[in-house]
């Protein structure tokens, strides 16, 4: 059987028990998450997860960022580096990296092919906890020097969640997914805040007052070293360009360090120096000038990602809530002043719709409403009922691929940026149909 064949098999396996990223919002808040499964299944696995140090990453936004920032710098002091994110854009095994490569199809089908005793003697397990066994176990196999670990949803119960640490990351906290994680900011840092283990580093990007209340109680009540960037950790932004940003991180009372990332916007800035301060904190004895060769060079798709500079300008972006939205507009702003945007826009049915595209009312242009193909994308009917009350120039094109031909057609004409956003599927989508109309040129 050939690779791909066997590959294919591999996913539909994993695929076969229950994947909570393709349940609406309400199987997802009744769903029943533990750690004993995952607990159980990794024993049988040998718990590979023990055999190298973790830095372990939660948040609502940017945790993504801050994970391939925290690999790239492991990367560059010599490492041989795991990471693991979710979800993937374009193929599965992006989710499970080594060393910036996703892992071989092969060995994923030879170890799912292993792990299929352990897995079928534990009940009721989910795609997402064995995928995260697989790639605990990838990395103990292939003799990792360490690993980077993103929190898949929430922090307390997820799966990732057995891991003891070097450091624990918490990013930037806003609402999202609130009813697993509840209905205000402090329910949902509590859960976040789970990650946080006695004894063990943390260290938490700014906050507002009500998240940081949370995290501070927690941290001192498991003994856990806290650091706050922009308290303990202190950063200016300097220049920036289309081609990154300079930044300036120091310690209070210790010599500034600068630094220079190609990810774009403010936030990125924020992300890196909690990432710069995480790694400093987690006693691997990394020096700053790894960090500053790591940072120069992470690679972090779908996060203003600017595929092409004019004719047309087109940006590939993951923000999918109103916190994000806000970043995002800013960012345009920062970097495109004066530019109006022509949005493809999709989103999962568990959004904050009009407090999204309010964000960015001031510079939509026009609007493109579309749909992934994936089940958790909300009808594009519905998002029509939203749109009409932010702005009168929208439209539908589905599929995504068409409303990229759109999105073209209309940038002929008015010049305006196209910008992908509100769900990390439709973007994907988007950026697959650009690389396959780039490819037949």
């Amino acid at each position: 059987m050939d690779t791909e064949t066997r590959y294919n098999l591999a996913l539909d396996y994993l695929y076969s028990y229950v994947d909570y990223s393709l349940k609406k919002a309400d199987q997802l808040a009744a769903a029943n998450f533990n750690l004993d499964r995952m607990r159980a299944l990794m024993a049988k696995l040998g718990d590979p997860q023990n055999s190298y140090p973790v830095i372990h990453v939660a948040g609502t936004k940017g945790k993504g960022s801050t994970s391939a920032l925290c690999a790239a710098a492991l990367m560059a002091s010599g490492r041989k580096t795991g990471l693991y994110t979710s979800p993937h854009l374009q193929d599965y095994a992006e989710r499970i990296q080594l060393d910036g490569q996703p892992i071989p199809h092969d060995i994923l089908a030879d170890l799912v092919d292993e792990m299929k005793p352990a897995v079928e003697s534990i009940p009721a397990l989910t795609t997402f906890e064995i995928t995260t066994a697989l790639g605990f176990l990838y990395f103990a196999r292939a003799h990792a020097d360490a690993a980077v670990i993103e929190v898949g949803l929430g922090g307390r119960l997820d799966a990732t969640n057995i891991v003891t640490p070097r450091v624990s990351i918490i990013t930037s906290l806003s609402y999202d997914h609130m009813a697993v994680l509840g209905e205000t900011l402090a329910k949902i840092a509590g859960e976040k805040a789970g990650i946080i283990k006695p004894g063990i580093p943390v260290v938490s990007s700014p906050q507002k007052p009500e998240a940081l209340e949370v995290l501070v109680n927690v941290a001192a009540g498991r003994n856990s070293p806290l650091t706050l960037v922009g308290l303990d950790a202190l950063y200016q932004a300097g220049q920036r360009s289309l081609e990154g940003q300079e930044f300036e991180a120091w310690n209070p009372g210790l010599p500034h360090q600068t630094f220079k990332t190609p990810l774009l916007g403010d936030h990125q800035v924020q992300n890196a120096v909690t990432a710069w301060a995480a790694l400093k904190a987690s006693g691997l004895d990394l020096d700053d000038s790894h960090i500053r060769a790591g940072f120069a060079s992470v690679k972090w798709p779908c996060r203003f990602e600017i595929a092409s500079r004019e004719n047309p300008t087109l940006i590939f972006d993951s923000a999918h809530n109103e916190d994000s939205f806000e970043k995002l507009t800013n960012t345009i702003q920062t970097y495109f002043p004066g530019r109006s945007v022509i949005l493809i826009l999709g989103i999962s049915e568990d959004k904050h719709l009009f407090e999204m595209l309010s964000a960015m009312e001031g510079i939509i242009s026009r609007l493109i409403i579309t749909r992934a193909n994936h089940p958790r994308a909300l009808e594009m009917e519905k998002i029509v009922e939203t749109a009409k009350k932010v702005t009168g120039r929208y439209e539908t094109a589905a599929p995504v691929e068409t409303a990229l031909d759109r999105a073209l057609e209309v940038a002929r004409e008015t010049g305006d940026i196209i910008l992908s956003a509100g769900s990390m599927f439709v973007t994907a989508e988007v950026k697959t149909a650009w690389q396959k109309r780039n490819s037949t040129k």
